[in-house]
């Protein structure tokens, strides 16, 4: 039988994504968190600068750069304390041939991630 990918699983994936971008991109790793409900995900350093990045696992029909404004408001002003920036990453996830299907265990996936989103 088939089994989808506990939420826990589909935390951990979005992370993983989310992860070797910000590598890509140079940031350097102070702090990593990714217990669900464990906020923020990453802590990172890039130019000097603190950033705090929240990521999301998105299911259809979600959308990727939909997130919670006064959460992610609670967020900011603990960033701001540090003089930190913060970040959004929502990573939509389905099924490798429908992205509206969940996301299979050893089965192929669909992403979208469109980046960070800045939290002015």
């Amino acid at each position: 039988m088939k089994e989808k990918l506990t939420e826990q699983e589909l935390h951990n994936l979005a992370m993983n994504i989310v992860g070797k971008s910000l590598e890509a991109d140079g940031f350097e790793f102070l702090g990593v968190n990714s217990k669900l409900k464990r906020d923020p995900q990453f802590v990172v350093l890039k130019n000097g600068k603190l950033s705090f990045i929240i990521v999301r696992a998105i299911s259809h029909p979600q959308a990727t750069d939909s997130y919670n404004s006064a959460f992610m408001k609670t967020i900011k002003e603990h960033a701001d304390k540090f003089e930190a920036k913060t970040f959004y990453a929502g990573v939509g996830l389905g099924h490798g041939s429908d992205y509206g299907q969940p996301v299979i265990k050893n089965e192929d996936y669909t992403l979208v991630y469109n980046g960070l989103i800045e939290i002015l």
